[in-house]
């Protein structure tokens, strides 16, 4: 069994309110260099496959079928040894 973590971003053209609203209350922390803070999400799953391959290439298919908009977002995803 693999472990997948998946990472999607807003594309760096689309605007990121709630990335620019979060950058806002950190400056208003103090913490004023800080700056191009986007947020994204992560989503992490097993897959049970016999090749680290066969994980990906699966991995792969269900980002782009199901956990990414192809129009406003990016995604990468590891995989982890399997489990023992």
């Amino acid at each position: 069994m693999f472990k997948v973590e998946v990472f999607v971003r807003l594309r760096e053209s689309i605007l990121d309110p709630q990335g620019k609203a979060v950058q806002n209350a950190v400056h208003h922390l103090g913490y004023h260099s800080v700056s191009e803070l986007r947020i994204g999400k992560s989503i992490t799953f097993s897959i049970e496959e016999n090749s680290r391959d066969a994980a990906e290439k699966k991995a792969k298919e269900i980002c782009e079928k199901l956990l990414h908009n192809p129009v406003m977002e990016n995604y990468s995803f590891t995989i982890s040894a399997p489990s023992q």
